[in-house]
């Protein structure tokens, strides 16, 4: 099993398989627009800007559940990303995270990467890298600066497949 098994609805609305990013690293986040860790999206939006040639992805997945800090609609989400960060990289469309009606990939993600609080993610911008395999590596903090993630993604885009 890996990440490729599942897919979600990108914030324009199609339905995208996580396996058409096969091969390549992910970074997956659950982001929200108004978080104290908001402006992290420029830091990723500078990994994208850095790795993508070499084989970078950068998955970002809008979430409500933490205070509501992600209460618009699609076209605004993309509309802030784009204005205030130059998000490039795929958004998708506004998904829980954690309880019952998690998405079946963050339920994925947290089985496979457990955190402080064990399975349940505790706020918006954490990170999950994954290698070109579709395997987690490692779950990040909210906290964790994205530029702190730049040695481990490094390595795994010197791996071979």
């Amino acid at each position: 099993m890996s990440v490729y098994a599942y897919s979600a609805r990108t914030i324009t609305g199609e339905e995208k398989s996580l396996a058409d990013y096969e091969g390549l690293v992910l970074l997956i986040v659950n982001t929200a627009s108004r978080c104290g860790f908001t402006s992290q999206y420029r830091e990723l939006q500078k990994l994208y800007d850095t790795y993508r040639d070499r084989g970078l992805e950068i998955l970002a997945f809008p979430c409500n559940q933490f205070a509501n800090q992600e209460p618009g609609s699609e076209e605004e989400i993309q509309n802030f990303c784009q204005t205030n960060y130059k998000v490039t990289f795929p958004l998708f469309s506004k998904v829980k995270v954690k309880g019952a009606d998690a998405h079946p990939l963050f339920r994925y993600l947290t089985d496979k990467a457990p955190g402080l609080f064990g399975k349940e993610i505790k706020w918006n911008f954490t990170k999950f890298l994954i290698n070109r395999r579709g395997e987690v590596v490692k779950r990040y903090a909210p906290q964790t600066s994205p530029k702190h993630l730049a040695k481990a993604i490094e390595r795994l885009l010197e791996e071979k497949v």
